[in-house]
């Protein structure tokens, strides 16, 4: 069967970010599973933990991805090469200014994120150990927040798909080296992310002065600090920005709820959010697609191949949620094994693993939308959805909790990804 352009047009763009963002959550596989066979419960925790203050973080500031993705992307359809580096520069100037931030607040984002979180003494104290070394990647991970939107702007996601595979090989490498070879713990686990986050950064830099070039003939530096210009760059991303906060505010309470609720459930959960984070970073490689198209078919003002690629890109993305659901039914019980030998933490997960089967289905929507949305910079609408996506869950959270406990955490959280999805689709019919 002969795929249409546009098919043809989504995958090759699909394809490569869909195999890079697979490898993303090998980061926090490999150290959920090395962690997982240390011999306690408690090792799990601390990276949860840890994990979970970092995801707060990023996520945080992850509109150095979505902003300069869908800036670069309206540029390329103008063809405004000039424009196309002018963002990338501004966005790792940026990046490089929060980085500096984090590191110097390091010790005051700890205490914070550990007031808010409450994990028990034990589990808080290798947490601490983890982040303090890991705090000195995010130049690192912040970078590559800025390359890889720019590289998917520019319509490539193939050196996204070379950064991550590479960065992940040296995780992966570093991380069982120090933890079996050097006997480090959870040291060696922090250290190997460390390694792999800022050899990623170099990758992604030498790999833009390798094959751009040409398109930095067009800078002119003096307009890097266009007073208009940052002002649309800020306006873009400071919305992405709120929008943000809704986001890790619902993550985030998964892991607080969980650590309220003792050890044993707080790693249960950590396991079986690895199911949802698989799924995201695979949905996402054609949200990133539809990201790249529709923000150059809008910048080009080609209305009608921008409505063809929405319909393209949602047979796309309710084949990928039904075949996860089949993937998780067949293969879900075994994985949750691979992740702990803690028969404790396995007993837990697979009690509540039901509610994973409804994230492929509840997150279509969601995850398809962000991408056409974030293409076109309807930012608005994405920060509107996502606030009455969190409203949803915690309202079911706090509502239902006395009596379904850690049911109600799994049933909020697939509602919020639901109603997500719906006020998107709202918004566009509307549009329409």
């Amino acid at each position: 069967m002969k795929l249409s352009k546009t098919s043809s047009e989504i995958l090759k763009l699909a394809v490569p970010s869909i195999i890079s963002n697979i490898s993303v959550p090998l980061l926090g596989l490999v150290d959920m599973a090395i962690t997982g066979h240390l011999g306690s419960e408690i090792f799990i925790g601390a990276i949860s933990v840890g994990g979970t203050i970092f995801n707060m973080i990023y996520w945080i500031f992850n509109f150095l991805r979505f902003g300069t993705g869908a800036l670069t992307s309206q540029a390329y359809g103008r063809r405004s090469l000039e424009d196309c580096s002018l963002t990338l520069i501004r966005s790792l100037l940026i990046c490089s200014l929060i980085s500096l931030i984090l590191i110097s607040l390091q010790s005051v984002i700890k205490n914070m994120a550990f007031g808010i979180i409450e994990p028990s003494p034990q589990v808080e104290e290798w947490a601490g150990v983890y982040f303090d070394i890991c705090i000195y990647g995010s130049l690192g991970f912040l970078g590559q927040f800025a390359f890889t939107g720019w590289y998917v702007g520019m319509q490539n996601t193939k050196i996204p798909l070379v950064i991550s595979i590479s960065q992940n090989v040296i995780n992966i490498v570093a991380s069982l080296i120090m933890v079996y070879a050097l006997d480090m713990g959870v040291r060696g686990v922090a250290l190997g992310t460390l390694i792999a986050q800022l050899s990623g950064f170099a990758i992604a830099a030498v790999l833009c002065l390798r094959y751009y070039s040409k398109v930095f003939r067009y800078l002119d530096i003096r307009k890097i600090l266009n007073t208009l210009e940052l002002i649309k760059f800020f306006k873009v991303n400071s919305t992405i920005f709120l929008r943000t906060i809704c986001v890790v505010a619902v993550t985030v309470y998964v892991t607080v709820a969980g650590s309220q609720m003792g050890d044993t459930i707080l790693a249960a959960n950590a396991v079986l959010m690895q199911f949802f984070l698989i799924y995201t970073y695979f949905i996402d490689g054609f949200a990133y697609a539809g990201e790249a198209i529709c923000g150059k078919y809008y910048g080009a003002g080609n209305t009608t191949a921008l409505n063809i690629s929405v319909q393209k890109l949602f047979k796309f993305g309710w084949a990928v949620g039904l075949g996860f659901v089949v993937l998780y039914l067949m293969l879900g019980h075994p994985f949750v094994g691979l992740l702990t030998d803690q028969a404790s933490v396995v007993e837990t997960a697979n009690k509540y693993f039901w509610w994973v089967l409804l994230i492929p289905l509840a997150g279509i929507d969601a995850f398809t939308w962000d991408g056409i949305y974030l293409g076109i910079g309807k930012i608005k609408s994405m920060l509107l959805c996502t606030f009455v996506g969190a409203l949803t869950f915690f309202g079911i959270w706090f509502a239902l909790s006395p009596v379904m406990g850690n049911h109600a955490l799994w049933l909020g959280f697939d509602m919020y990804l639901l109603a997500r999805g719906m006020v998107l689709r709202l918004a566009w019919n509307k549009r329409k």
